[in-house]
């Protein structure tokens, strides 16, 4: 078992991070535009990029983590402590997963195509339904406002293991570090 992530792993993940905070942040920048603006549908066409991008990578994080493992948690971490961590990391990687996935559904069942920065588009495999599309973001919202609870209280224990236990679980993830 590696005593650190890999480069690869540890630059999805900082990745990862800074999409579901910038994704989050452009729901806030297309209030700024009236219904039906073009700035409004630009930064739509750009939320739903990022967010295939994001989508692609949690699936590569995923494979990653299947197939190298993680780091070994600390002999000193209780069951309860080991417990609580995975089920953490499951439930994050289930709103990774969730989160993209709602967000094409909701596309789809706005009528509107996916379209990948203008690379390539994929339509809508289902016929346009404005209720299920509104049910499908309440859900879709849900879930981004969950993701960033739990990745701060993720955010929070990595900082606790750093600052007070002192062990290498911060230390693991950070660029440019090695294991022991």
């Amino acid at each position: 078992m590696n005593p650190t992530y890999t480069s690869a792993q540890k630059a999805i993940h900082w990745a990862v991070f800074l999409l579901v905070i910038g994704l989050y942040g452009l729901t806030y920048v297309a209030d700024i535009f009236p219904r039906n603006d073009p700035g409004r549908a630009l930064v739509w066409w750009f939320h739903i990029s990022f967010g295939m991008l994001l989508f692609a990578l949690v699936v590569i994080r995923i494979g990653l983590r299947m197939f190298l493992g993680t780091p070994g948690l600390p002999r000193e971490m209780s069951e309860l402590e080991r417990w609580v961590a995975k089920v953490a990391h499951l439930v994050l990687y289930a709103l990774l997963v969730a989160i993209p996935v709602l967000g094409i559904l909701v596309t789809w069942y706005r009528g509107d195509a996916l379209s990948f920065f203008g690379l390539f588009t994929i339509p809508a495999p289902v016929s346009a339904d404005s209720g299920t599309a509104r049910t499908i973001r309440e859900l879709h919202s849900l879930c981004a406002n969950l993701i960033l609870i739990l990745a701060g209280l993720h955010a929070a224990a990595a900082l606790w293991h750093h600052y007070v236990r002192r062990d290498d679980v911060l230390k693991r993830m950070l660029p440019g570090t090695s294991g022991p």
